[in-house]
Order: structure tokens, then sequence, then C-alpha cells
């Protein structure tokens, strides 16, 4: 349950959200997003736990113009003043090309500012991976004055195989947030005191899937790896890192 968790001198509780678990299924997510020729399936060849799981692919188009996500996506996954976690598994196709190193989303957190006159659909917080690292980032300040921290080189990721993200999550938009994230159950960021959201209370998705953003921010394509392909698999949101550990070990 996402939640400001409350303390024995708190005066009031925040809203509270349900907690959130998918076992690799098109079923029960808000929405999905899929552009150009962009594809969301759900499998049965591969898969990490149970019977199903979540391919994403995304084909390169140098007449396109446009963003290329294949995205599942949850609503209210977090406001500011909530403590969150979340975990994913995926999984690159074997032939996956890591160079030249060219970024791929694999995770964000995003909500709609088109009210404000300074964006329209802006990412907080992503996962992303460039050549065979992972990388993530949080969004600072206000959505007109934006400030990004970005964490490099987070650690290597394989192609062929079954990888975990995990993350927990203070959502403060000054120095009382924090931010912690695991890749394969190993903690490999853990920062404190630091703002994690911008300044404003509106609700953010979480999205998993492939958004290959550097063939749109880059102008085109690198490398000579056309099609993308990933695989997800045991998606969890909760109140602390056990809620999600446990929604995925329990999984059939």
């Amino acid at each position: 349950m996402l939640n400001k968790l409350p303390t024995l001198l708190a005066l009031s509780l925040t809203a509270q959200a349900a907690d959130f678990y998918n076992s690799g299924t098109t079923d029960g997510w808000d929405s999905m997003n899929k552009e150009n020729k962009g594809t969301v399936d759900q499998v049965t060849n591969v898969v990490y736990k149970g019977p199903t799981a979540l391919k994403m692919t995304q084909t390169y188009d140098s007449s396109y113009s446009g963003r290329y996500h294949s995205e599942v996506v949850k609503n209210d996954a977090y406001k500011r003043g909530d403590t969150g976690a979340y975990g994913f598994s995926f999984r690159l196709s074997e032939d996956w090309e890591t160079s030249p190193a060219q970024s791929y989303n694999i995770a964000q957190f995003i909500a709609d500012f088109g009210d404000t006159g300074c964006d329209d659909y802006m990412p907080g917080t992503m996962v992303w991976l460039e050549g065979d690292q992972l990388y993530s980032r949080v969004k600072q300040g206000s959505i007109c004055e934006q400030k990004t921290e970005s964490f490099d080189n987070l650690g290597s990721v394989s192609t062929g195989e079954w990888h975990r993200v995990e993350i927990e999550a203070n959502w403060e938009s000054d120095e009382s947030g924090s931010f912690k994230l695991s890749l394969d159950g190993k903690n490999v960021l853990d920062k404190q005191g630091i703002a994690t959201t911008i300044d404003d209370d509106r609700a953010f998705q979480f999205r998993v899937g492939l958004y290959a953003n550097g063939w749109h921010d880059d102008g085109g394509m690198q490398g000579s790896q056309g099609t993308r392909e990933i695989w997800y698999d045991e998606i969890a949101m909760g109140a602390t890192l056990g809620d999600v550990q446990v929604q995925a070990d329990n999984a059939a």
C-alpha cells in the first residue's frame, strides 16, 4: 500500500493507494501505450515465473518522427509525500545489440503537466539501459524549472537472461527524500537526503516497458538492430520493499 508511513507523533494519515501485482499478463492495467509499430503481447514461451510474461517490441522507422513507447501503465503510483516500493523482472533478447550505446528506457514514472504551459507528459524517475549498463535518475525543482540528478553505471545487464530491478523511494521535493535501487538483489544505489520529485502534488503513473527514447532524442537509430525485444514479468507496487519482494517471491 502506498502511503506516507505514520509514526507515533504523526498528526494525520495521508491517502492510501492500493497495492498492485501483475504476473506478466495484459489484464489489470489502466492502459497501454503502443506507438507506431510497437507491440505489447502476453506470451507463454519466455517467462520468469508462472505461465505468462509480457513481451514488448519496438521497430525503428526512418520515416517516423514520433516517440517509440511500448508500455503498460498503472495510475496513481505515487504523489509527493508518499513512500513506495516498485519491482519488475525483465529480459533482453539474446541478440540485443549493446554497441554503440544508445538509450533504451525500461521503466518510468510520468504525469501529465499539459495544463502548466511548461511541459506535457513529463517523466520524473526513469530506469534505462545504455550499452550493457543500467542507469536511473530523479527529477527535481518545478515543472517550469526542472533539474535532473542522474545515477550512472549502476550495474551490468546480460542479454538473454532475467534480471530484477527493485526501487524504494520517499517521494519528496525537498532534501527529506530518499531513493534506493537494487539490481538482481544487490543494492546498487542508496541516496538519502535528496529531492526525488518536483514540487507538485499530482499523481504519477508507473509505466513498465520498452521506450526506445534514443531513437527519438538522438534523431535516429545507432547500430544495426532496428527491432528491439524485452520481456517483463512479476511487476509489483507496495508500501515497502518487503511488500514487493513478498509478492514476487510468492508468485506461482
